[in-house]
């Protein structure tokens, strides 16, 4: 059993979206599909750390949850800011149910057990935002990742933690997050959220105040999941 993660796979196969019109995106659903079948076994897990479904609703998103439930392993799904179809956790929960996608789970205010470990995360947010109502957001998703982290201690398992925005960047810090992060004794952060090469530049990579950060956006990691244990 070994648990895989990627970020940012932006489907479209029920919207008109394509991601094929940027560079270095062409033909990628296949090329996300070879790779991920020649690595990932029935018995793994995948988490993707955002950015899931062009969908504009939950009632949208049936094509791309399709293909990725034809693909091998369990799959942890974690909220993007492009995932615009996310709603509350009972009707995704159901929605799931009843559409047979058996094999896609939530991480929201959850902690998922994977061996070991627990799978833990949230969406995050833009590191420097200084309004008020950033402020408030940036607030109630440390509140979700501090819930996900204490349902791992209740699990007993070790957590890793997943997010879709950075922690920091480009300077910027997102302090509640990184705080949280510390707090809890996380020595490795997965997030994805930046693209292309210029912005990767100013993600953080490598060991940061005690934590190894990790980008997993697709094209970044060249349409691969990485491999954490």
């Amino acid at each position: 059993m070994a648990l895989y993660a990627i970020s940012d796979v932006h489907l479209s196969l029920g919207s008109d979206k394509p991601m094929d019109v940027f560079p270095g995106w062409e033909d990628y659903t296949r090329r996300l599909q070879e790779n991920w079948c020649r690595l990932v076994q029935p018995e793994d897990t995948v988490v993707i750390a955002g950015d899931i479904s062009w969908a504009m609703k939950l009632e949208d998103v049936e094509r791309d949850f399709a293909y990725l439930h034809a693909l091998p392993g369990k799959k942890l799904l974690l909220k993007g800011n492009h995932d615009y179809w996310w709603t509350t956790r009972r009707k995704m929960d159901t929605y799931l149910c009843e559409k047979g996608f058996d094999n896609l789970t939530f991480v929201h205010n959850s902690a998922v057990p994977v061996g070991e470990y627990a799978v833990c995360g949230t969406r995050g947010w833009l590191v420097g935002s200084m309004s008020e109502e950033d402020q408030k957001i940036v607030n109630r998703e440390a509140g979700r990742l501090k819930a996900s982290l204490d349902e791992a201690q209740k699990l007993g398992k070790t957590p890793v933690v997943f997010l879709h925005y950075p922690p920091i960047y480009d300077g910027a810090r997102c302090q509640p997050i990184l705080s949280l992060l510390q707090q809890y004794g996380i020595h490795d952060c997965y997030y994805g959220h930046i693209h292309g090469r210029q912005a990767a530049k100013r993600a953080p990579v490598g060991e940061y105040e005690g934590i190894r950060m990790h980008l997993l956006s697709c094209d970044h990691v060249k349409f691969v999941p990485q491999r954490i244990f």
